[in-house]
């Protein structure tokens, strides 16, 4: 896991040069919340960094949870979350004897890439308006 300032997304392969690059599934894209890493880090007592826990986009300043279901935009960019990014059993092994259990609940979501583009870091998350609740 790399850090970088800026990555290109598109539809066919999610973000440009990630592991995953090429998959077109439900998880193209994970998303963690930034307030969740100091939750993570009392609980383990140790460090905890996006890169550790292999997650592609740090959200800061709002409930990830609320964008269940919903479209999103980053940048130039519109995703659909898809679920929720459940821990897996590799956990134990990254943060240690517990680490499963630290993450339940501060997993973050998964999204899939709607519409591509260029996102940098800092581009602020706009959650789009409910198609359902303008037809309604």
């Amino acid at each position: 896991m790399i850090t970088v300032s800026e990555v290109m997304v598109n539809q066919r392969s999610g973000l440009i040069g990630d592991r995953y690059n090429g998959s077109s599934g439900k998880r193209q894209v994970t998303l963690i919340q930034w307030e969740h890493l100091a939750v993570l880090e009392s609980i383990m007592g140790r460090p905890v960094t996006p890169e550790l826990l292999r997650r592609n986009l740090v959200i800061k300043g709002i409930n990830l949870l609320a964008l269940k279901n919903r479209k999103f935009r980053m940048g130039e960019a519109v995703f659909q979350t898809t679920g929720f990014c459940h821990p897996c059993s590799r956990m134990e092994k990254i943060l240690g004897i517990g680490g499963y259990n630290a993450m339940r609940g501060h997993g973050g979501l998964t999204a899939q890439v709607l519409t591509g583009g260029l996102m940098h870091v800092g581009d602020k998350l706009t959650a789009l308006p409910d198609e359902d609740l303008l037809c309604g």
